[in-house]
């Protein structure tokens, strides 16, 4: 029986060259742009495996990852980044990836890290600091971090006030009030002691929720 995979990054053309290229050998399910359209097609497909990107709008892979892991979905994730940094290869380890590639090497290295990641392994690439696969033993264990007070609410709210959505759209995308939106926003802003929505986004890229590139913040 073949294995069934879904795809998601917020390049359409990567998508479907990843498709074309892993058809062969897996059912390719459907593509996804964004985080919240990932979870989305998670939940109603069910697939074996999921390739993501880290940088997508809307809700970026590790925080995509970490929601999917709540919901019970035992698909395997396996994270292609163009990020080299060691500490989002962790986050994204800890978040419950099996498998990170970066893109640059995806020709090379990704059907040998889905086939490590069908038989419970890690992998990591090579092209990434040694120090990773020490630490991919321990990611899986809740990390202790200066942003370890944030809920998974006010990650979301954090991530999309940093792409540049107003209130109400981020009320809408959430599907709470904008007073509820408003209200984690400045609750935010007050813990931080930061003045400006600005502050909060250079916050957001600093602890790697903020991974698309950030809105012109106007303080």
């Amino acid at each position: 029986m073949r294995r069934t995979l879904l795809l998601a990054d917020a390049h359409r053309v990567l998508t479907d060259a990843l498709a074309h290229f892993l058809s062969p050998a897996y059912d390719i399910v459907g593509h996804a742009q964004n985080g919240r359209k990932l979870v989305e097609l998670a939940e109603q497909l069910r697939p074996d495996l999921i390739v993501l990107e880290i940088t997508m709008p809307l809700l970026n892979g590790i925080e995509a990852m970490r929601v999917m892991q709540r919901s019970g979905l035992r698909s395997k994730f396996v994270v292609l980044t163009m990020h080299s940094d060691t500490s989002l290869a962790v986050d994204a380890l800890r978040a419950g990836a099996s498998a990170v590639v970066l893109k640059q090497s995806a020709g090379k290295e990704l059907a040998a890290a889905l086939s490590r990641v069908l038989g419970d392994r890690i992998y990591v690439s090579p092209l990434l600091p040694d120090v990773v696969t020490l630490l991919a033993m321990a990611a899986r264990k809740p990390a202790t971090s200066v942003s370890s007070w944030l809920t998974p609410r006010k990650r979301e709210v954090l991530q999309l006030v940093s792409e540049g959505k107003s209130i109400k759209e981020i009320a809408g995308l959430l599907s709470i009030s904008p007073r509820t939106a408003e209200s984690y926003k400045y609750e935010m802003m007050r813990h931080l002691g930061l003045h400006s929505t600005a502050e909060l986004v250079q916050y957001a890229i600093r602890i790697g929720v903020s991974i698309v590139t950030p809105f012109s913040a106007a303080a």
